[in-house]
């Protein structure tokens, strides 16, 4: 069924809607098991390695135990890997209730939490997996947010959608939480000394060649952006 446009952008359900008449009812129940494995995945990582920070245990991220509850706790949530599998988490959960749900803030969230897992997913393995020794739980932990995490919500994005959900606003509101993480890690970086990857270790490498990592990253978000923003025309597979 043809969607309506306002002005070339995808026409928007009011805020807050889970459901549309013309749903179909076996993909959306699809859609709320699919998103549900993922929901309820993340869930129990964040807990178990939340339990394991705690009690001194190995963090899922470094590989290390790093000294001090209150300091495992900042660095472990400063991590963009653990942001986007709370952004990730947080729609998710959204679909799982409510498989078609739109809305402003929604679409941003949305988009935000595919960039940032597919990143996450893309630049643990390609630069930052050699570098990270981990075993029993932790290496339990590093696989669900690194490879479940990023690829099942990829392959459920790819097959449920919901689409269209991306216009071009929603593409530049998407690069505030991103921005704001950059600021924040170079911050608490200078202040502290600690990076949370080695490739933004702004000490070690110099500003420089820090920035230069960081503009690399920023160019796949870029990349990722316009490639969503393409794919949002592509019909789910309830059409």
């Amino acid at each position: 069924m043809p969607v309506a446009t306002t002005g070339g952008r995808p026409a928007e359900q009011p805020a807050g809607t889970l459901e549309r008449p013309d749903t179909d009812r076996a993909a959306g129940t699809a859609s709320r098991l699919w998103h549900g494995v993922l929901t309820l995945v993340l869930m129990a990582a964040f807990v178990i390695q939340l339990v394991l920070l705690f009690s001194g245990g190995q963090d899922a991220n470094s590989g290390q135990v790093e000294p001090g509850l209150g300091t495992r706790l900042v660095r472990f949530f400063s991590y963009f890997t653990v942001q986007s599998n709370l952004v990730i988490l947080a729609a998710a959960a959204t679909l799982m209730v409510g498989p078609f749900r739109d809305g402003r803030g929604w679409r941003v969230l949305r988009l935000d939490a595919m960039m940032g897992i597919v990143i996450t997913g893309l630049v643990f393995d390609l630069v930052l997996a050699k570098q990270v020794h981990l075993e029993g739980l932790a290496w339990w932990l590093t696989f669900a947010f690194h490879y479940f995490s990023p690829w099942w919500a990829l392959l459920g994005y790819l097959l449920f959608g919901p689409r269209p959900r991306v216009a071009w606003s929603t593409v530049a509101l998407a690069f505030i939480w991103p921005a704001l993480w950059v600021a924040y890690t170079f911050l608490h970086g200078a202040v502290s000394g600690w990076y949370p990857y080695p490739f933004l270790d702004a000490g070690k490498l110099g500003l420089g060649e820090a920035l230069r990592n960081t503009g690399a990253v920023v160019l796949l978000a870029a990349v990722l952006a316009v490639a969503f923003k393409s794919l949002d025309r592509v019909p789910t597979i309830r059409r």
